[in-house]
């Protein structure tokens, strides 16, 4: 069962209440209490930044049925202010300033004698006989940077964590496989999760305490993070042996309630009934003035889309195909116009607070942009409607602008908060983005010709973006003040009524539009800018590999196509490692622009091998340059070797023989970014068609299995993998162009394909050449032939083909049946 970890509040603000939650009994000697959690600025459930990867409390699926984990404390959390930051040399310098990480950097002038993950704190841990504190979080997280300036920046916090405990510092986007393990262990205890993550552990890595963000002092009936500390200490003085057995008792419940595997003789639900009730789901929580799937806050959630999209493939003619496509393009219309989409600099921020997609949290995550280029660039393919072909392309020069290394990889995320002046000392959330009506006033003050009332740029730039002279952001929005008088920019009108308004035609309206964006932008490069998060994830750069491929492949667009290879090249140059055969998790921007590679490096996880897979057979399909498909089958058979699960099918998230790692965990849920076995289960059946490998195809069709209660149940969570299971139940076509590569009759069929959404398909150019790879694996091309002289398309299914065609109309009409 679903279980939302956060419930409504009956305030008038929007913002949500948490669920009560389970408090300590030890941070008061006389009883226990609950601890109230105290909402950020933004309409937050709690305060971080990305908890919509963790939106439900862990559902464990044991014969007791669904239960908490027993016998730990959680600690819950409260918003804390802001501190000035002064800028003086250093007074303290931790191993931390050895890292690579963005995050752990961050950390190295704390007055905390910080750890890596690694042997060196495990070994100290257990020769000191000391209890581990772990803090968890990512570099752009701004409850991160709070708790940061609040405590471990204390001195005196900071001595009583050095004294008393290891303290090891986690990057969550370096280390998802810890993240994972020790957020299962705090959603499981707390009901909900979210960054900086805190978790106390026994020496040999067990949690028996966790939590989130704490403030530093004591405020009312709320214990500060000192008091915890010192409690923490003295239980664990007085009352080890009930810790340490809690902690025994939530790793092994934890153990058996999250355990993934099928059942003997289970076979694959109904790829229809599960599709269908997904559906239904969605259509639920649908919200239909703006659009998205809650009132607030709003993620842009691509995992639903794309299911919506592929779900209107295959259901054309019904209502409920109809439905789910006006679901899915009110949808992204309404975000192209909100101000989550940033109007002058491109791209698109982590999620809104509002339900109109209005004030966001400024955030950009580079794995957002890469699933929204899906997205836009798909609603293209089924709509023909140009706005969303150019929000894809407008999501696509962002990234190359602002995210793009040299080298052609891809950086993974801007933060929220930054300077407001260079003078400032203070850094605020949007601060970047945001602008007053007097900016504005004073940047665009030329009159417009020909338009009525002698208006000025200002005045139709204002009218058109909704920018007030209070600003237009609700004090509900804003609890902290950062935003007051300023305005984020958002379409109020459309091009037509805005023209109208002026007298001015839409043509001439939409020269000067983009021209005083142009200003803006240039005034937005010169301000401090934020915090760019410089580490390279192969995983991310895999999903941006896809956005570019899939992007450049619809539109006929070279150069984007050139960039995704780019990309492909990077990944194989820096983050394969050809000795051990093996994809390494990150790599780094070193002081010379250069990349750099830790001492260590981090092995690939499941995502990094399922997303640059995914990756790379976007970029087979839309170059069709074969030794991008030969090291995708390559990379496939070493995910397999590495995280396939022989007794429960399906893929361990992570290393299951990792012995720092308490939980081999199957991730079960589409979030923020698809579950990489949801990714899988359409990889392993996009490689048999591409191949030949029918055992791929089975190995899918095992991995569903494993997660046949989940699809059943709640479907809605796994809409990725719904898609997967989709795959087993409608037609899959291969189609097949033979063709010379460079001839123009090829390309037109090859475009004609393209321009389709076609969700169950591959896309193979025969180009005579027999003794290729692709002529060796699929034998059945030889038998394939041009008519006429002319390029000629056969689709096909389970390789029994249709009669051939020539003409790009009829190959439409054809896969359009």
């Amino acid at each position: 069962m679903l279980r939302l970890a956060w419930t409504r509040s009956p305030s008038s603000t929007r913002r949500f209440a948490p669920s009560r939650l389970l408090s300590g009994a030890f941070l008061r000697k006389d009883r226990a209490r609950s601890h109230s959690l105290f909402n950020r600025r933004v309409s937050e459930p709690t305060p971080t930044h990305d908890f919509d990867s963790y939106p439900k409390l862990l559902s464990f699926r044991s014969s007791q049925g669904s239960f908490r984990a027993p016998g730990a404390a959680c600690f819950s959390m409260a918003s804390g202010g802001d501190r000035q930051e002064t800028s003086h040399p250093p007074k303290h310098t931790n191993r931390l300033s050895k890292e690579r990480s963005p995050y752990l950097l961050q950390h190295a002038h704390n007055p905390v004698d910080w750890f890596p993950w690694g042997k060196e704190a495990f070994d100290k841990a257990k020769s000191e006989d000391k209890p581990i504190f772990l803090s968890v979080g990512y570099s752009t997280c701004h409850w991160c940077h709070v708790m940061e300036r609040e405590s471990f920046e204390d001195e005196e916090i900071g001595k009583i964590l050095s004294d008393n405990f290891v303290c090891i510092k986690v990057d969550r986007e370096e280390r998802p496989d810890v993240d994972k393990v020790y957020m299962t262990f705090v959603q499981a205890t707390c009901g909900g999760g979210g960054w900086p993550m805190s978790v106390w552990l026994t020496p040999d890595l067990r949690p028996f305490i966790g939590g989130t963000y704490f403030p530093p002092r004591d405020g009312g009936r709320r214990p500060g993070f000192k008091t915890i500390l010192l409690r923490i200490m003295e239980q664990w003085q007085n009352n080890r042996d009930a810790l340490e057995s809690s902690g025994e008792r939530v790793v092994d419940a934890l153990r058996k309630g999250t355990s993934i595997s099928a059942s003997p003789g289970e076979t694959l639900p109904s790829g229809p009934d599960v599709a269908n009730r997904c559906f239904q789901q969605l259509a639920h929580s649908y919200e239909e003035e703006y659009g998205g799937f809650r009132d607030a806050p709003k993620f842009p959630t691509p995992v639903n889309l794309m299911f919506l999209m592929s779900f209107w493939a295959v259901n054309r003619a019904s209502t409920e195909g109809a439905e789910a496509l006006q679901m899915t393009l009110h949808t992204l219309r309404m975000m192209a116009l909100g101000g989550i989409h940033d109007h002058v600099a491109q791209g698109f921020h982590r999620y809104s607070t509002d339900s109109s997609w209005h004030v966001p949290h400024f955030e950009k995550m580079l794995y957002d942009q890469a699933q929204l280029a899906v997205a836009y660039i798909t609603a293209y393919q089924v709509s023909g409607e140009r706005l969303f072909a150019d929000v894809a392309l407008d999501v696509l020069q962002y990234v190359s602008r602002d995210l793009s290394h040299k080298s052609g990889g891809f950086y993974s995320a801007e933060d929220a908060d930054s300077l407001p002046t260079p003078e400032s000392s203070e850094k605020r959330e949007g601060a970047f983005c945001v602008w007053t009506a007097g900016e504005v006033r004073e940047l665009l003050s030329d009159t417009v010709e020909g338009a009525t009332e002698g208006a000025t740029q200002a005045d139709i730039f204002m009218h058109h973006y909704g920018v007030k002279d209070q600003g237009n952001v609700e004090l509900e929005q804003d609890p902290h003040g950062e935003l007051q008088g300023q305005n984020v920019l958002i379409v109020r009108y459309s091009v037509e009524l805005t023209a109208a308004r002026f007298g001015l035609s839409v043509e001439r309206l939409t020269e000067v539009l983009a021209s005083a964006r142009t200003k803006l932008a240039e005034v937005r490069r010169a301000r401090p800018p934020p915090h760019l998060d410089t580490k390279m994830l192969a995983s991310w750069n895999g999903l941006m590999l896809s956005g570019f491929a899939r992007v450049g492949a619809v539109l006929g667009d070279k150069a984007l196509l050139q960039r995704a290879d780019q990309a492909a090249q990077f990944l194989r140059e820096h983050l394969w490692e050809e000795e051990g055969q093996r994809m390494l998790h990150s790599c780094y921007r070193g002081d010379n622009m250069e990349v750099e590679q830790t001492s260590s490096p981090i092995a690939g996880f499941l995502d990094d091998y399922a997303f640059v897979v995914c990756g790379l057979l976007d970029l087979f399909e839309a170059t069709q340059t074969v030794h991008w498909l030969q090291w995708a089958e390559e990379l496939q058979h070493r995910q397999d070797q590495l995280f396939w699960d022989a007794q429960g099918s399906g893929y361990f998230s992570s290393d299951p023989s990792d012995p720092s790692l308490l939980l081999s965990l199957k991730q079960d849920q589409d979030g923020a970014e698809p579950s990489a076995n949801s990714v899988s289960a359409v990889n392993l059946v996009r490689l048999s068609h591409l191949t030949g490998n029918e055992e791929w195809r089975q190995r899918s069709q095992q991995l569903l299995t494993a997660f046949t209660d989940r699809l059943v149940k709640v479907p809605i969570a796994l809409p990725d993998m719904v898609r997967g299971l989709m795959a087993h139940h409608y037609p899959f076509k291969q189609i097949i162009i033979c063709g010379q590569p460079d001839a123009e009759d090829t390309a037109s069929l090859i475009a004609c394909v393209s321009s389709l959404f076609l969700p169950y398909k591959v896309l193979i150019l025969a180009d005579g050449n027999t003794e290729g790879f692709l002529y060796q694996k699929l034998p059945v091309l030889s038998s394939l032939i041009q008519q006429e002289g002319k390029a000629t398309a056969y689709v096909c299914q389970d390789f029994t083909c249709a009669l051939p065609v020539t003409c790009p109309q009829e190959l439409r009409r054809l896969l359009l049946e």
